[in-house]
């Protein structure tokens, strides 16, 4: 006869009891971050961990929430729903998480997954008229693209109401009678902001590199004779430098310059500071000296796209962009991409042949 072992699931730190309500029971959390909370957002700001860095679903609660108190919606991206129960601190209020696969609100609500029939079903699924007595919710400002207030309202009965940009300024917020200033509505993405979202841009891209530097070594490395371990280093070493380079330009420069470079498109502004970037490696490595005209052409085509096409990525982490704007500049962007991409690999091919002097 085979045992079965239940597993008891781990209460998680952040929860710090439960509220009982005609609906059931409702985990109660605390509106402190503990160790692994900070350590949570670290990893989160870094890699791909962010994905996976969940709260489920639901309904919670802080302080004493009763059925007069306030119901605020965030996303079941676990750093979004830190910031909103350690803005809460002090305060009693219900939390109502929604599945937004682990985007944050400003995203989910432009992938559509902070959105209208999302909300609805969360409504429905805490039984939230049987928490709450008064019928409203706050959402946050920078979901607002993605829901529509007067569907909520006929469909749960529910009031939408959008809170400040801010969790930070909630406090203040329903202290002014659930009037915003214009300083609350104002969306500020500042250079610190734009920092510390550059290694989740810088991650993605670097764990593609490795890639990149084989081919390159190889192609420089091939020769009629087989492939020239010390060919390959001599001819490909500018090529990795400069694919480095624009890395930087496309994930980091870009960024954190954002408001500095010249136009509005991303894939401009990172084309930009990716030709900047490209020239100046190239002096530091001695310019244009032995370099053929064929390379020359390679390099200048290549590398700036390259950072172009990274920095167009970082729309995905901006208020700067919607996402017509965003469509648009990938419907131009990517065939113009390709034809740079397949131009520069031919004139590296060519500059092989005449290496060879096939040609």
């Amino acid at each position: 006869m085979q045992t079965v072992k239940f597993v008891k699931k781990e209460t998680p730190r952040w929860v710090s009891g439960v509220i009982k309500t005609p609906a059931g029971a409702v985990s109660r959390v605390s509106s402190d971050w503990s160790r692994t909370d900070m350590l949570g957002m670290i990893k989160s700001r870094v890699g791909a961990y962010r994905m996976h860095y969940t709260v489920p679903p639901g309904l919670y609660a802080v302080g004493e929430a009763t059925r007069d108190s306030d119901v605020f919606v965030t996303a079941n991206y676990k750093l979004s729903f830190d910031i909103v129960r350690r803005a809460l601190k002090g305060m009693d209020a219900w939390v109502l998480v929604l599945d937004t696969k682990s985007i944050n609100v400003w995203c989910a609500a432009g992938k559509g997954t902070f959105g209208t029939d999302e909300l609805v079903r969360q409504i429905s699924l805490a039984r939230l008229s049987e928490v709450v007595s008064h019928g409203r919710i706050i959402l946050p400002q920078l979901g607002a693209v993605g829901v529509s207030a007067a569907r909520v309202h006929k469909e749960t009965g529910f009031r939408v109401s959008f809170g400040p940009v801010e969790a930070r300024d909630i406090p203040a917020y329903v202290a002014a009678g659930y009037k915003k200033t214009k300083e609350m509505s104002l969306v500020k993405f500042s250079m610190l902001d734009r920092l510390v979202l550059t290694p989740m841009e810088i991650n993605p891209v670097m764990k593609k590199y490795p890639w990149f530097a084989g081919a390159v070594l190889l192609l420089f490395g091939l020769a009629p004779t087989g492939i020239l371990f010390k060919q390959a280093w001599q001819g490909g070493m500018p090529f990795l430098a400069l694919g480095l380079a624009a890395v930087f330009a496309g994930a980091f420069v870009t960024p954190v310059l954002l408001p500095f470079v010249p136009f509005r498109s991303f894939a401009m502004k990172g084309w930009i500071t990716g030709l900047l970037i490209t020239f100046l490696t190239m002096q530091a490595m001695g310019g244009a000296t032995g370099q053929s005209a064929l390379l020359l052409a390679a390099i200048y085509l290549f590398f700036p796209a390259l950072s172009s096409y990274i920095a167009l990525q970082f729309t995905g982490s901006t208020t700067y962009t919607g996402m017509s704007g965003v469509n648009k500049e990938l419907k131009i962007g990517i065939p113009l991409y390709i034809i740079i991409t397949v131009a520069s690999l031919l004139l590296v091919v060519l500059f092989k042949l005449r290496e060879w002097e096939v040609l």
